[in-house]
């Protein structure tokens, strides 16, 4: 690129930036100047004019970043790259005072008004990553409890679970201590702490403690969100858990929130800080057909469900959600305490706690809804990674721990396979005899059920990844859908029910 079209593509930012609405005309000159510092550049042609049609603010931004590589301002790099993309589209991100400012005074026309804003925000000044999340893979399968989805992450990479766990012996020292504190707005970035000039947070208020509103910057379905803690306080999931969840879903009536289980294996992958997660998405448990009503004891006004679902769930509804709350309580302080070794439950062992829950919140019209899905992360020899975390025959698909995505029917998987499965079906198609080692005897299964069509054969194997995932599920379930499962399901909710 030579020197002088730079300075067209900074003219054409800002004045798109203009465009947009996101850089005020006032502020034209500074916004100017403010790429130029960026980019090291001395002299300005000032007689340039935007280009005609205006480009897209991504585009202007993507040359910039090519102009400061080829200059060696930055290395070609990810970490350099993300965090020079982020102080450039700072320009178009508001002080976070603004930012509340207008999120509330939206709010104060409809609730709705004021996440459709915030979330618009978050995508045009490439916070929300749409142009990595576009790469993502989605198909459906149908199976016996309706339909699933799967997601191919290619955006961002999973992490194993011995990836989490080292990252939680190593960040106490670091600042941000970790990539969910409020800390993380504005941060330049570093090797290991991500880029966020561009980051901003809604103050949420919950019941007189300070939490955060923000956006997941590699959404995994629709106005994906985070609510965190102000405190760096690990996950625990109490019946203050419970309340905030029912408080949030009144003040985003069309959202679901949702909170992982508090313990390793069974929660999410980030448990040093607590958060819960949300958005505006209808995730295939929430169709969960009904096995049978519950007469819960104490609570007469809660309608209670047992749903026909891979995990073992229990669904109370209510407009009163103060009885939802008392009653969800009630069956996690059940649980928590609750051992069943002919299903191999045990509470506790070792001094260590094995029983928790995964809760999703949601309103139904006026109703309150409360899911809870009973967890266990214990381990044996057979079982090193959990007895009901996916098992070693499936691992090849998914490995992860399994939280509350996943758990309502939603597969995030491994970027891996995108190559994996390609090589899968040129096997299967006799163009090659390559498999990868952990997929091999899955694809010796596979090849029995040929020949296969050039034209279909993805679509079978996108077929076998949902049976996979099911699998994955259900191997998660505590309770499964067998008879004997559903027998000691019945047990525990004996103890919840009315005795007739």
């Amino acid at each position: 690129m030579q020197d002088s079209s730079i300075d067209q593509v900074i003219r054409d930012f800002v004045s798109k930036g203009i465009a947009a609405h996101r850089i005020h005309s006032l502020d034209e000159r500074y916004a100017i100047n403010h790429l130029l510092g960026l980019l090291g550049i001395d002299a300005y042609d000032v007689q340039k004019i935007p280009s005609i049609p205006l480009p897209n603010l991504l585009d202007s931004l993507d040359r910039m970043i090519s102009y400061a590589i080829g200059k060696r301002l930055i290395a070609d790099v990810t970490e350099e790259i993300e965090i020079l993309e982020a102080q450039v589209m700072e320009l178009v991100t508001p002080l976070p005072s603004e930012v509340n400012k207008r999120f509330w005074m939206h709010y104060e026309e409809a609730p709705m008004r004021a996440t459709d804003e915030f979330y618009r925000l978050s995508q045009d000044n490439d916070y929300i990553k749409t142009r990595k999340i576009a790469k993502n893979k989605h198909f459906s399968i149908d199976s016996k409890y309706g339909k699933l989805e799967i997601t191919i992450n290619l955006s961002k990479p999973e992490k194993t679970r011995q990836q989490m766990e080292a990252a939680r012996e190593t960040e106490g020292g670091n600042y941000p201590v970790c990539a969910l504190c409020m800390e993380n707005e504005g941060y330049r970035g570093r090797a290991g702490a991500a880029a966020r000039s561009n980051h901003r947070i809604v103050r949420l208020p919950l019941f007189g403690e300070n939490w955060g509103f923000q956006y997941s910057p590699y959404s995994y379905y629709n106005e994906h969100c985070i609510i965190l803690s102000e405190e760096h306080v690990p996950m625990n999931v109490t019946e203050d858990t419970i309340a905030n969840l029912l408080e949030i879903v009144t003040v985003f009536p069309h959202y679901f929130i949702g909170s992982n289980a508090g313990l390793p294996i069974v929660g999410g992958s980030i448990l040093s800080h607590e958060h819960y997660q949300g958005g505006r998405h209808h995730f295939p448990m929430e169709a969960a057909k009904v096995l049978r009503n519950l007469a819960l004891k104490d609570f007469p006004g809660v309608e209670a469900e047992k749903l026909y679902w891979p995990l073992s769930v229990i669904r109370l509804r209510s407009e009163d959600r103060d009885e939802v709350a008392a009653a969800a309580g009630a069956i996690m302080e059940e649980w928590q305490n609750y051992s069943d070794p002919q299903a191999d439950i045990l509470a506790e062992s070792a001094g260590m706690r094995h029983n928790a829950v995964t809760l999703i919140a949601r309103r139904a019209r006026e109703a309150y809804e409360l899911d809870v899905v009973l967890r266990n992360n214990r381990t044996t020899e057979a079982f090193p990674d959990g007895i009901f975390h996916p098992h070693p025959d499936v691992q090849h698909i998914k490995k992860e721990n399994i939280g509350l995505i996943e758990v309502l029917g939603l597969a995030i998987l491994p970027p891996r396979l995108e190559t994996e499965l390609s090589e899968v079906a040129d096997y299967l198609l006799g163009k090659t005899a390559a498999v990868a080692s952990c997929h091999r005897e899955w694809a010796e299964e596979l090849k029995q059920q040929g020949p296969f069509e050039e034209e279909s054969v993805m679509e079978m194997i996108h077929e076998a990844v949902g049976e996979k995932f099911l699998r994955v599920i259900e191997d998660a379930g505590v309770y499964k859908q067998t008879p004997e499962g559903q027998a000691g399901f019945d047990r525990f909710l004996s103890t919840l029910e009315n005795q007739k």
